[in-house]
């Protein structure tokens, strides 16, 4: 008959178990600082397109004004987010393989659609508002709805994730109200947080 530390040991694996097929832990920290690097080099990008020779606390409403510049942005930013799904895909492929799971699994299809949902809406919303000539609300929208697809998708992996959710919906709300400082927001929200958060989980996961 199993005496108490082998059950104990039976209901740790059997919790195991049930995490790996609820939640997609193969997210990995580092691909979280690679990503605000690039976000990053993407802010300063922005900053020689939109705002130089200003300092980048100056009002810039009236740059974003201008359709060349609003492309250029919406390319940086394109840039920003496929070098951070590819570095992302590659870094979760490398975690998966090396805690044997697969990386294309019940809970990373869950995530994925919960994590679309509000992407898919917010990107929407953004080529509608920059359409109609409300360019000031792109940071600000960009930082709520990742924030969002965060939150919504936080149930399906590591907690952290959640954290990071609402700091972007917070930094979102206050960017609308200095629609005019929208790089400066989007800069500590992609930038800075990813870096900080990628850190904090490569420390508690990937070591």
């Amino acid at each position: 008959m199993k005496d108490l530390s082998e059950y104990e040991k039976d209901l740790v694996s059997i919790r195991t178990i049930m995490d790996r097929s609820a939640k997609f832990i193969s997210l990995s920290g580092l691909s979280g600082i690679l990503a605000g690097i690039y976000a990053l080099g993407g802010a300063i990008a922005a900053y020689y397109t939109a705002y130089f020779p200003y300092s980048p606390f100056h009002n810039g409403r009236i740059s974003l004004n201008e359709p060349v510049i609003v492309t250029k942005l919406v390319l940086i930013g394109t840039a920003v987010l496929g070098a951070s799904l590819v570095t992302a895909l590659i870094f979760s492929q490398k975690k998966s393989r090396k805690h044997d799971v697969k990386l294309w699994s019940p809970a990373s299809q869950m995530l994925l659609f919960k994590v679309a949902v509000p992407l898919v809406v917010g990107g929407l919303f953004i080529v509608i508002m920059s359409y109609t000539g409300h360019f000031e609300l792109a940071a600000p929208a960009t930082l709520i709805f990742y924030g969002i697809a965060l939150v919504h998708g936080s149930a399906n992996t590591v907690d952290e994730i959640r954290y990071l959710g609402f700091t972007e919906i917070f930094l979102g709300l206050v960017c609308a109200l200095y629609p005019g400082y929208g790089l400066i927001f989007w800069t500590l929200g992609f930038a800075l947080l990813h870096i900080v958060y990628g850190a904090i989980m490569y420390n508690k996961y990937d070591r």
